[in-house]
């Protein structure tokens, strides 16, 4: 077994010397054991092909005189030696799926025939008289990377992507086969198309399939198209009854360029494929809801570039965190009543900002968040950004601010055009050169939520081969094949197969949140102690902060 950090807040555990039968053994013994909740501070397990990736809160892992990083790493290690002779508890589970050939359902299906030199009759017999094993979940909530493609199938995906492709599209990536849960945008070669609902938040297990379970393929003549849910339906669990005190909320006048309700995430989800997601900027949210008095976890409303015009509906106190908008006051709780409007211009300073409202946006929560997650249509206001018209219903907590003070802004993040972001080394690092984080690289106009794509001068891997997926993080900076690194964000997929150069540390996430587009970024490495003691020295910070508002605000 071996053990390699993932940045400062995860743990990669592997395998390398079991083979694959073995392997999967081990990794679904690990994989159940830590889910039996009883590791402190364990945030998230997620398996992926040849690894299982552990997520940790440094807090709660209450380490004394001792690396968090070395002792999560015993409590694993401990628990491998306690399953190494287990037989595997849970046989994965066998999952049929009708599918539809070809046509509009497959439309790439004659050019893989073509391709692999076989009919188009002989490569459906041969794709659904196959057994797959589900080996990872990613890229979209739900979607199985299935291994068990007879190899004759095999074949590039294409060389440009689609932009959408349908939901239950079947299709043929490499040496892979999956099925795309969403409508997405996607690379693989389609051949087919199931009406099985692949994810569901409605359901009391969201995704139809797990790690370890066995798929299936039926040849179908036809399939009846999945029923069309409204959008309330999809978004939200169908039990939910929305709740609003009366007159209490607020109401979108115009919706800005980019506008969504954001808490701080739901980590807990990544093991089906759902990003942790929340604010992009999360200090810029902590902060900004203690200045009026919420916990630091609740909801409010992420601004970007250019922001909204928003009527409120009842008496209350807002407060504005991360980038800097004309028409509001940054870092400070503001009054506002009944009827009053607040318009945001443009950015002045920053990219994203943070409106905390006293109460917080009671939006319904959605797998343990009332994030909103567009790519997938769910949590925050019917699963998008908003619009104008929305309204919003507010926890109304009125309340007041106490006496004459301010906030001391050396607690705020070194926001900056190009800031210097503190990196700890990826897995394959050493693939590369030292000229990434002696440059200067600016950030394109085709970043947004899930990543900053970068632009420089391109990196060259040395040597290495194709890297089977594992999970990634907001923070992870990968290197495509184009040599242009892109760094993830918040609604980030949670697995990857390109190479991991960098992860950014936790304390300067905020600072990524920050940059605009036609802005740089600058990466500068340091260890993994040191990326744990800066992020301990913030959770001082903050907690110096919560106590000295107590009184403040009430």
């Amino acid at each position: 077994m071996q053990l390699a950090p993932l940045g400062d807040s995860a743990v990669v555990v592997s395998w390398p010397d079991l083979a694959a039968d073995e392997r999967r053994v081990a990794m679904a013994n690990m994989t159940n054991r830590l889910r039996e909740g009883l590791v402190p501070g364990l945030i998230a397990v997620v398996p992926a092909f040849v690894s299982v990736t552990v997520f940790y809160d440094l807090l709660s892992l209450k380490c004394e005189n001792e690396s968090p990083y070395v002792r999560l790493g015993a409590i694993v290690a401990g628990i491998a030696a306690e399953v190494r002779n287990d037989v595997e508890s849970k046989v994965g589970r066998v999952v049929e799926l009708d599918v539809s050939y070809g046509g509009v359902d497959g439309p790439d299906l004659i050019a893989v025939a073509t391709q692999v030199g076989l009919s188009a009759e002989e490569v459906i017999a041969r794709h659904s008289g196959a057994e797959y094993r589900v080996e990872a979940i990613g890229f979209t909530p739900g979607f199985p990377y299935l291994s068990g493609l007879p190899r004759e199938l095999a074949t590039p995906r294409r060389a440009t992507p689609r932009t959408k492709v349908p939901a239950g599209t079947v299709g043929i990536g490499g040496g892979q086969t999956g099925v795309y849960p969403l409508e997405s945008p996607g690379g693989w070669q389609l051949i087919g198309r199931t009406n099985a609902v692949l994810f569901d938040v409605a359901r009391p297990e969201p995704a139809l399939l797990r790690v370890g379970d066995r798929v299936k393929f039926r040849a179908a003549t036809a399939i009846n198209p999945p029923t069309a849910k409204s959008d309330g339906e999809v978004c939200h669990p169908s039990d939910y009854k929305l709740r609003r005190d009366a007159g209490a909320g607020l109401r979108l006048v115009s919706a800005g360029m980019l506008t969504t309700v954001q808490d701080l995430g739901r980590p807990g989800q990544r093991a089906v494929g759902v990003p942790s997601g929340g604010a992009a900027d999360a200090m810029a949210a902590r902060i900004a809801n203690l200045l009026v008095g919420n916990p630091e976890d609740a909801a409010g409303l992420e601004l970007t570039l250019l922001g909204p015009e928003i009527e409120f509906l009842s008496d209350g106190l807002v407060a504005l965190g991360g980038a800097d908008f004309a028409g509001c006051a940054a870092w400070q709780p503001v009054r506002v009543v009944a009827g009053q409007r607040l318009k945001f211009g443009a950015a002045v300073r920053g990219c994203r900002g943070f409106l905390a409202v006293a109460g917080g946006v009671d939006v319904p929560v959605v797998l343990g968040s009332r994030s909103t997650y567009a790519r997938a249509g769910i949590g925050g206001w019917r699963g998008r950004a908003l619009q104008a018209g929305d309204e919003l219903p507010v926890s109304a907590q009125p309340r007041e601010v106490a006496g004459h003070w301010w906030l001391d802004r050396r607690i705020l993040p070194a926001y900056d055009t190009v800031p210097k972001v503190r990196v700890v080394l990826g897995a394959q690092a050493d693939e590369f050169g030292e000229e990434w984080h002696n440059s200067e690289w600016k950030v394109t106009p085709q970043s947004d939520r899930m990543g900053l794509r970068l632009e420089g001068a391109a990196l060259a891997r040395r040597g290495g081969g194709e890297l089977r997926s594992t999970a990634v993080t907001p923070g992870t900076v990968q290197v495509p094949p184009d040599g242009q690194p892109i760094v993830l964000l918040a609604d980030a997929q949670t697995t990857g197969g390109y190479p991991q150069l960098a992860h950014v540390i936790t304390v300067d996430l905020p600072l990524l949140a920050q940059v605009r587009p036609g802005g740089g970024v600058r990466f500068e490495p340091v260890s993994l102690g040191d990326a744990h003691q800066l992020w301990l020295a913030r959770e001082c910070a903050i907690g110096l902060l919560r106590g000295g508002l107590v009184g403040k605000i009430r």
